[in-house]
């Protein structure tokens, strides 16, 4: 972030950032929360002028092949709602009823349908997503990895 911010002009780049991830680990007998980078390897530049960005990018020797892509607005959208700008995302909490999670506390709030697996265990959720590169059928990211807690779960009993 450091480069980025001695060498990019104010013009060009607005906010520079990386996302982050909250999750639960068990090691010496208890729970511990942990915060892990959601993309490793990225980082997030906000700008008024994706060009001049790019133009500036290309211009420095010290980000010399950085390959840039640009997040479509509504995974932009999607990515704000669910960490903020503290650029957190923070646990969730949920239940899970005749198979089907519900969501209740947290970021993951009403996108229960974007979830494709949960882990208990780990207490993790992998949460679809639809961030694509310049190449056609390319997805950089096809899902991320969120922190969640399954406080419940419904067990139908066969009779």
């Amino acid at each position: 972030m450091d480069i980025c911010n001695k060498h990019l002009s104010p013009n060009s780049l607005r906010k520079g950032f990386i996302l982050t991830y909250d999750r639960m680990r068990r090691y010496e007998g208890r729970w511990h929360l942990e915060r892990n980078i959601l993309f490793p390897a990225h980082v997030f530049l906000e700008s008024e002028d994706e060009n001049l960005l790019a133009d500036e990018i290309k211009a420095c020797f010290c980000l010399q092949g950085i390959k840039l892509f640009t997040v479509a607005r509504n995974e932009e959208i999607f990515l704000k709602k669910l960490c903020g700008e503290s650029h957190n995302l923070n646990m969730s909490e949920g239940i899970i009823r005749r198979g089907i999670p519900k969501i209740i506390r947290g970021p993951l709030k009403g996108m229960e349908s974007r979830i494709c697996k949960i882990d208990r265990h780990k207490r993790l959720a992998k949460v679809e997503t639809t961030i694509y590169s310049d190449e056609p059928e390319s997805r950089i990211f096809p899902y991320l990895t969120a922190g969640l807690e399954i406080t419940e779960k419904d067990v139908e009993i066969c009779q």
